[in-house]
């Protein structure tokens, strides 16, 4: 997986600390001592696979920098219900206080990690690439594709900056996908790879001639899919997009496409449970 931006994931950790404790954790502020020791147990309370330990431990670090954290699992590894997570010793106020922040993040990054790999899991005996899109949280962008990562995806772009996607808004924008390209090509020259969403295979064959390096396939059935990926030859890559769900996408993998993109490993998936256990014994 590629390295976090360190820089960003500081600030977005500092910030969901700030939203959290604000001027401060009344209620254990009132209820433990100042110097208090504990240890706190994650556990899983339901199987999936886990990702983001590192955000979690970075939690406890900037509350407690003296806490120690300890992994029983491995970054992307499977887990069942009931199996420990990871263990943080530590300032029993720093672990009271940074339990919420820590599981929200473990919770969805472990999430995606989660649905990412089962959609890979559906296709696997084929070569179609899991690709994930732009439909994240603001601002955990950075978490969210990381989460993919782990689950075993690749990352499309990150923003609007680093490709080219000309989507049906651009084309009715430009009078067409031709004049559309043409005024990337004439603005970036071959700087950036271009991709076009097209709907139908009149669009496709207008991509195809205007030198698209990707094809979106967007919304079609699996008939239009299987001629759109024959007409296409080979000439350049191909993704298939528009709600995909796991019912499908070995139908739509079948079809020959390089790459299936899927919305819903970011924009609607369900957190993995998982739970943390204080002891205010003193193990440090």
């Amino acid at each position: 997986m590629k390295k976090l931006d360190r820089k960003i994931v500081n600030r977005i950790i500092q910030n969901a600390l700030k939203e959290d404790i604000g001027k401060g954790d009344v209620t254990t502020n009132a209820i433990v001592p100042r110097k208090q020791k504990g240890v706190a147990i994650i556990y899983a309370k339901e199987s999936g696979i886990i990702a983001g330990l590192s955000i979690a431990k970075e939690v406890f670090s900037k509350l407690d920098p003296d806490s120690k954290w300890k992994n029983f699992v491995i970054e992307g590894e499977a887990v069942k219900k009931g199996q420990k997570i990871a263990e943080v010793t530590g300032n029993l106020r720093a672990l009271l206080s940074g339990e919420r922040t820590a599981l929200n993040f473990l919770q969805r990054i472990s999430g995606i990690a989660s649905i990412t790999r089962k959609f890979i899991d559906t296709i696997a005996t084929t070569n179609v690439t899991i690709l994930d899109t732009r439909k994240t949280a603001p601002g955990l962008r950075i978490l969210d594709k990381y989460g993919v990562q782990a689950g075993g995806g690749t990352n499309h772009r990150f923003g609007l900056y680093d490709m080219v996607l000309i989507k049906d808004n651009h084309i009715e924008a430009a009078g067409g996908i031709k004049n559309a390209v043409n005024s990337v090509r004439k603005k970036y020259g071959r700087k950036y790879k271009v991709e076009i969403e097209t709907t139908n295979l009149r669009e496709v064959q207008d991509a195809l001639e205007a030198g698209a390096d990707i094809i979106m396939l967007d919304n079609m059935t699996i008939s239009q899919m299987k001629k759109a990926v024959k007409l296409i030859n080979g000439k350049c890559k191909t993704e298939a997009s528009g709600n995909i769900d796991l019912k499908r996408i070995k139908k739509i993998a079948a079809t020959g496409v390089d790459f299936i993109s899927v919305g819903s490993i970011t924009h609607s998936i369900k957190a993995l449970d998982l739970s943390m256990k204080i002891s205010n014994k003193k193990r440090v």
